[in-house]
């Protein structure tokens, strides 16, 4: 009879923490969703998860093994354009929150590392290119573009791929060797389509990101371009 009774108290225990992460969960949430807003970056409800078990021990504690939090239909402004993320994911590890500082609201809680991972929807980056008819995929891994081009009176196709480098928060994305398999056998015809690479090549400057995060790399993926970035030692509380 005592191994059950203390079955069922474990079990009671269990949904208890449960239930109190459940509810730290959604004030984090509600807490990201006002800061969100006094940004003037427009985003679903941002969804919240508490790492590690049990959560009232790491409470007591002050220290959370993790807070994964994702933000889906992002929209901010750079430059005066639109920029969607389709997806934002971030991972804080090992989070220092005092007790005392989560009561009062005062006080520092601060992540030891944070990791995102955002997506860029492709319609975004066309958008931004102004090229009517130009289209980008993910190709073996590369980023490529097939586009509609008048070279000397004659209506072509091209495509190539793009080279992807990342400086400053910004993804460069510079078209090189685009060619067709209707170029004209003339002069210049080449030259033409040379022109047209570094015309849609471009600078793209992110959005500013939540909790100090920089880009660090950049990847095509069939839904876009996924942009990684870092940041150590972040007060999650004053972003």
């Amino acid at each position: 009879m005592l191994i059950v009774l203390l079955v069922i108290l474990g079990g009671l225990l269990a949904v208890a923490d449960r239930v109190a992460a459940s509810v730290a969960e959604r004030t984090i949430s509600d807490e990201i969703a006002k800061e969100l807003v006094a940004q003037d970056i427009e985003a679903s409800q941002p969804e919240v998860g508490i790492g590690g078990f049990p959560f009232l021990t790491q409470v007591l504690s002050g220290r959370y093994e993790s807070i994964s939090i994702r933000l889906r239909d992002l929209e901010g402004t750079v430059a005066g354009n639109g920029v969607r993320l389709p997806q934002l994911d971030v991972d804080a590890r090992d989070v220092s929150a005092p007790l005392d500082a989560i009561r009062s609201g005062q006080g520092d809680v601060v992540a030891s590392t944070v990791e995102g991972t955002a997506t860029i929807a492709y319609a975004s980056i066309v958008d931004l290119m102004n090229q009517p008819g130009l289209r980008l995929s993910e190709q073996d891994g590369n980023l490529a573009v097939t586009a509609p081009l008048d070279v000397l009176g004659q209506r072509i196709t091209v495509s190539g791929t793009a080279k992807l480098t990342v400086a400053d928060n910004q993804v460069r994305i510079n078209f090189e060797n685009l060619t067709s398999d209707d170029l004209p056998n003339v002069a210049g015809a080449q030259s033409a389509i040379n022109q047209y690479a570094r015309q849609i090549s471009v600078n793209m400057a992110l959005p500013e990101l939540p909790f100090q995060l920089n880009v660090r790399s950049v990847e095509p993926l069939p839904e876009g371009l996924t942009v990684s970035a870092s940041a150590q030692n972040v007060p999650l509380n004053q972003w």
